[in-house]
């Protein structure tokens, strides 16, 4: 198992991010670096360890398979990584590369491929990272339906029906945010 870092100091991330565009990216619920705030202050609440609270302030770095606009280059991972740490930076790296209609339905199966959207290489994430995918993924959508009226409305629920698949790999908390954000 990788160990944790002590989380780098978070005005310094922030501003490595506002550097890279994201207090100006316009994304639901205001600004793309509010939204990175938000999911990564949920999952403190959900008591995440660093370097996954870490990945959500940092998650749409890359962009991803929702939101395509991304801060850095995903070939020059070495920057984020640097800022955020290395074990951070691959659920980054993970989350971002995520083929989401592949990938999603069958992340709560043991062995059932992960699809990789940059080179469609498949994988077999271990359980506990397939947790931290689902828990980030969680922390993302849930921000944007609480801050977002029309996206609850439109997603919620198929949100819900995705997150209830995935109660085996989400967190109490997690999971008590999705009933109460969802239902």
């Amino acid at each position: 198992m990788l160990r944790d870092r002590p989380e780098p100091d978070l005005a310094a991330v922030t501003a490595f991010l506002a550097a890279h565009g994201a207090d100006e990216l316009a994304h639901p619920g205001g600004t793309l670096l509010a939204h990175l705030g938000r999911v990564h202050a949920l999952l403190a609440e959900w008591r995440a360890r660093p370097a996954l609270r870490l990945a959500g302030l940092c998650h749409a770095f890359y962009g991803t398979d929702g939101f395509p606009a991304a801060l850095g280059d995903v070939h020059d991972r070495r920057e984020l990584a640097a800022v955020i740490g290395e074990e951070a930076e691959r659920l980054v790296h993970l989350y971002a590369g995520c083929d989401r209609g592949f990938s999603y339905p069958r992340l709560a199966v043991d062995g059932a491929p992960f699809r990789d959207r940059f080179t469609g290489a498949e994988s077999d994430p271990p359980p506990e990272v397939r947790r931290d995918l689902a828990e980030l993924t969680a922390a993302n959508e849930l921000d944007l339906a609480q801050v977002n009226t029309d996206f609850r409305t439109t997603h919620g629920p198929a949100l819900l029906g995705l997150f209830t698949s995935w109660r085996t790999l989400l967190s109490d908390p997690a999971w008590r945010t999705v009933q109460t954000t969802l239902t």
